[in-house]
């Protein structure tokens, strides 16, 4: 009886082991793999029949969401030269080397090539800053 106990704790031991060190590996291979190049589509499953949901109204388009963006941001201060960059007036700050798209070219204009502090929203998904304000640096 005892030997039995014995194998039978041998047994699971031995299968804890494996089961962990099969986990670990998962783990491990999926830090070490980079995100597949196009995403997956998922497969449709079969799923019980539900009653009809209500029709939700259409998302926003792209460019409606892109404004709602920089509406929710908290304005935040840039400083910078303003300068031309492909035919349009950009705020470039010399600290981070970006280049900040501005919505209101006419606003900007009289600051041309002097260091400004624009005081706006960014709009993340195009770098663009909604100007609230404009001033020079000294």
């Amino acid at each position: 009886m005892k030997n039995f106990l014995t194998r039978i704790l041998l047994a699971a031991a031995l299968a804890l082991i494996a089961f962990a060190l099969a986990s670990s590996a998962q783990a491990q291979q999926a830090d070490e793999d980079p995100a597949p190049a196009t995403p997956r589509q998922q497969q449709p499953t079969a799923t019980p029949k539900s009653p009809p949901q209500p029709q939700l109204p259409a998302p926003p388009s792209s460019a409606d969401a892109q404004t709602n963006d920089a509406q929710t941001q908290p304005a935040l201060a840039f400083t910078g030269r303003i300068a031309h960059e492909e035919g349009h007036l950009v705020l470039k700050d010399p600290v981070t080397k970006m280049s900040y798209q501005l919505n209101d070219q006419s606003e900007a204009k009289p600051y041309l090539g002097k260091q400004v502090k624009v005081v706006g929203k960014l709009e993340m998904k195009s770098n663009t800053i909604h100007i609230d304000s404009i001033e020079p640096l000294p």
